[in-house]
């Protein structure tokens, strides 16, 4: 135990006695590394400074504490009054008031992970805010045109989107912003994806996101700048982050949650062959619709034919046999027009149909290269020996890989 040398009585200073009290405390090892557990009151936030003061108590004392700007930074959570924490530091004296205090280096909330109790409270302070309302989330594009994905580039993430996309709906891009998404910065680099993105105006719909992990390799998608990132965004965002079980801040934010990269890929983008499927059927509507149409002015025009037959204006043949020419000449010329509008409409769905179909595609000069049954979409996938099929328009031929 440290026994400080008691100086001869002599007459002292208010700051010699406060600097040799300093000392004591200073050079005590129990006191310099001390774990204290209180609840906060007087709590003070100097958001200016960084500084944060407090006071830490129990049923019977009190004590005055202050975490400097350094300390406080790498705080996970927010400081409440009445919240009962754990700190790490130390005891000293704060001269100019000759006050003992504690300084704390650490803490940590009592009985909740700083994690789990950081992140209720930024949820509740942008829910708060109106960040997750949802007048505010905008509609996904029905047939997008570029898909943004930000995410890492060597996950199974950025493969499962790929190879989901393509196969649903080849006739979209995809353009990958590559990022770090977990440790340190990871947040910061997610944010400037995603503004540079949405400025550039390239993407019709954007997946942030990344496969599953611990609550840590999450954090980084609790961000409050990504979330207000995400909020500001022009264009429309799909949040893909872990598994169906994670959620982060990002995901009550974006216009929509996925619950996996795989399933945000599905959302993104329709599924052309059941578009194929269901402009047929239309069109088949259509051409019954147009036939029922023109069965019943067929009648209607027999129908007013006979009546006028009939009818008593054989008085006058000339008006009667005018009024029945204008009536077939009117009748004729609705039932054309009827007929070149649904022919139209056939065309129309027809060229849909036809920007739709892959085959349409391979009549062009393109080609469809497989490996073991999988799309092959780079030349990076391949290599020397590998055997592959190529699926040209009018049939299909198997080779073997050259050495690259």
């Amino acid at each position: 135990m440290y026994s400080p040398k008691i100086p001869k009585p002599t007459v002292l200073t208010v700051s010699q006695l406060t600097s040799y009290v300093k000392s004591v405390l200073e050079n005590d090892p129990r006191l310099g590394a001390v774990l204290l557990s209180g609840e906060i009151s007087n709590l003070t936030d100097h958001y200016s400074s960084g500084h944060i003061y407090l006071s830490l108590k129990d049923e019977r004392s009190v004590i005055r504490c202050v975490m400097f700007a350094g300390n406080a930074r790498r705080l996970r959570f927010r400081p409440q009054n009445g919240m009962k924490i754990i700190c790490r530091g130390r005891v000293s004296v704060y001269a100019p008031s000759g006050q003992y205090q504690f300084y704390i280096e650490d803490m940590q909330p009592d009985g909740v992970g700083a994690l789990a109790l950081a992140f209720e409270q930024l949820k509740e302070r942008l829910g708060a805010q109106g960040l997750f309302d949802p007048s505010h989330k905008k509609q996904l594009p029905r047939f997008p045109k570029t898909v943004g994905v930000i995410t890492s580039p060597t996950g199974a993430a950025v493969q499962d989107i790929r190879n989901i996309l393509f196969r649903r709906y080849p006739s979209a891009d995809m353009l990958l912003f590559p990022v770090l998404v977990q440790g340190d910065g990871a947040a910061a680099l997610l944010t400037s994806a995603l503004k540079r993105l949405d400025r550039s105006g390239g993407c019709d719909v954007i997946i942030i996101g990344r496969g599953g992990g611990s609550a840590e390799d999450l954090w980084a998608f609790n961000s409050e700048e990504l979330a207000r990132a995400v909020y500001d965004c022009a264009t429309p965002v799909i949040s893909a982050v872990g598994h169906e079980t994670d959620f982060t801040i990002c995901d009550f934010v974006a216009d929509m949650r996925a619950p996996t990269p795989s399933a945000a890929a599905e959302l993104a983008v329709p599924d052309a062959a059941e578009l194929k499927a269901y402009l047929l059927s239309q069109r088949q509507y259509l051409m019954s619709l147009a036939d029922n149409r023109l069965a019943r002015l067929k009648a209607r025009q027999q129908s007013c034919h006979r009546r006028l037959i009939r009818s008593r204006a054989a008085q006058t043949p000339d008006r009667t046999a005018a009024r029945l020419r204008s009536v077939a000449v009117s009748l004729s010329k609705n039932a054309d027009a009827a007929v070149q509008r649904r022919e139209s409409l056939y065309r129309t769905l027809a060229a849909r149909l036809e920007g739709l179909n892959p085959v349409g595609m391979l009549t062009r000069g393109y080609s469809f290269t497989e490996k073991d049954g999988t799309p092959v979409s780079s030349s990076k996938e391949l290599s020397g020996g590998d055997e592959i099929t190529v699926t040209f328009s009018d049939g299909k031929v198997s080779a073997v890989v050259g050495e690259q």
